[in-house]
């Protein structure tokens, strides 16, 4: 049999990103934290961490974090099926990963329902939507959105609808670079911003036009940090048409290529034992999403 309180300890250590954080999380002791990941390696016969900074699970130690996330759910289904037990403790806490982009756009529209019906709150951990499905795999989080479809062992993968993105800057950038005609290897001189080393959207809006080389880039690891720089004129970008409305209404942004675009298909993955709580949020993201994401169309 598993004993829960160490499984506890395993969990708390990855999603605090540490053993003194988890201590915290969990009221013990830093000490009493190491101690319970060494008596659950000495029964599994295995590591179930690596220890770095932060400490990340091993293979044994993944599927044992899967396992816990589904247990925290069931239980709460047990829970309100079963009356005379206590229900005192906390609201639950679901861990999703997403883009930045759908945080700062549509997520919390499409979720606020949810949320008002049901004692729950959010770890939201942000990952760029090509990657996002490996907190997932790790057994980091319950359920992601991210652009892979292909479900994880033991997972559901559903088609939430795409994010449109649009190569945009200043009119002035425009001006300055261009000459108010861009031409693919202007493109490349002048800067662009990029979100990260996972964001290949700027890329991919090249190689459409048949550009595979490197070019110059920002690097600005936040969505409203990105929007900034492409109002103050530091470079052209691929931003979420949700996100820009009343700046391309103001004329503060447009297209470096008219009517050329990207859409990312975006996909809710969540585990198939995950309980009734994610079932429900399953159900009000598939009848919410499409307000405000559209059917993709590829680049235009």
């Amino acid at each position: 049999m598993l004993d829960y309180k160490l499984l506890a300890a395993l969990a708390a250590v990855v999603e605090q990103a540490g053993f003194e954080r988890a201590a915290q999380a969990l009221g013990l002791s830093q000490s009493a934290v190491s101690q319970r990941i060494k008596l659950l390696e000495a029964r599994v016969g295995q590591p179930v961490l690596l220890r770095g900074a932060p400490p990340c699970p091993t293979e044994l130690g993944q599927r044992l974090l899967n396992h816990v996330q589904q247990v925290r759910l069931l239980e709460r289904d047990l829970q309100a099926q079963v009356p005379t037990l206590d229900d005192s403790r906390l609201p639950e806490r679901l861990r999703i990963a997403l883009n930045a982009d759908s945080l700062a756009t549509w997520w919390a529209a499409a979720v606020a329902p949810f949320c008002a019906e049901h004692r729950v709150v959010f770890d939201h951990v942000i990952e760029d939507q090509d990657v996002g499905l490996k907190r997932m795999r790790a057994g980091e989080v319950a359920a992601c959105v991210c652009a892979a479809e292909p479900p994880l062992a033991g997972a559901r993968s559903l088609y939430l609808g795409a994010m449109r993105y649009r190569g945009l800057a200043s009119p002035a950038f425009v001006r300055r670079h261009f000459n108010d005609d861009p031409s693919a290897d202007a493109l490349t001189r002048a800067p662009a911003v990029v979100f990260g080393p996972d964001d290949q959207l700027q890329h991919r809006y090249l190689a459409a036009l048949g550009i595979q080389r490197p070019f110059n880039h920002h690097l600005c690891p936040s969505s409203e940090g990105f929007f900034q720089l492409l109002l103050r004129g530091l470079g052209w970008g691929m931003v979420p048409e949700l996100q820009v409305r009343d700046a391309l209404r103001r004329g503060e942004l447009v297209d470096v290529l008219p009517g050329r675009f990207i859409d990312v298909p975006l996909y809710w993955h969540h585990w198939r034992n995950g309980g009734d709580l994610l079932a429900e949020l399953t159900r009000q993201l598939l009848h919410g999403a499409g307000e405000w994401l559209v059917d993709a169309g590829g680049a235009a």
